[in-house]
């Protein structure tokens, strides 16, 4: 088994004031259709990496595109968030992350998959330098 490919309920980003102080005071870069927000955690009792996923209505009116477009995200983070957690437990750092879809269209897995890789590679690259 090449790791542990869950997405837990602790590693879900659902705090109003954790989203809140991510999105006014994180850090963010676009890897279109997908924008990435993320933020050094400092709290000591969260998991290593927290993710939060969202689609904007505006974009979908309907609301099974956009829990469509939300499953396929947190599938591809969940498919490929070890390397970044893993790179977060060696240079013992914390993280809150949250990808939003700006794309208008709904996209293809494996399109989105990729986009995901090279956000989540890049993500690694600013956070643990």
């Amino acid at each position: 088994m090449a790791g542990n490919n869950t997405y837990t309920r602790e590693e879900k980003l659902k705090s109003r004031k954790t989203l809140n102080a991510l999105f006014t005071s994180g850090n963010s870069f676009l890897h279109f259709p997908v924008k990435v927000f993320y933020r050094p955690a400092d709290d000591v009792d969260l998991p290593v990496l927290q993710t939060g996923v969202g689609v904007s209505a505006r974009n979908f009116k309907k609301a099974a595109d956009r829990n469509r477009v939300k499953r396929l995200l947190r599938e591809c983070y969940r498919l490929n968030k070890q390397e970044l957690a893993e790179a977060l437990k060696k240079a013992d750092k914390k993280a809150s992350v949250f990808f939003l879809y700006i794309g208008k269209e709904l996209p293809e897995y494996g399109f989105l998959e990729e986009k995901i890789k090279q956000s989540l590679t890049k993500l690694k690259n600013q956070i643990v330098r």
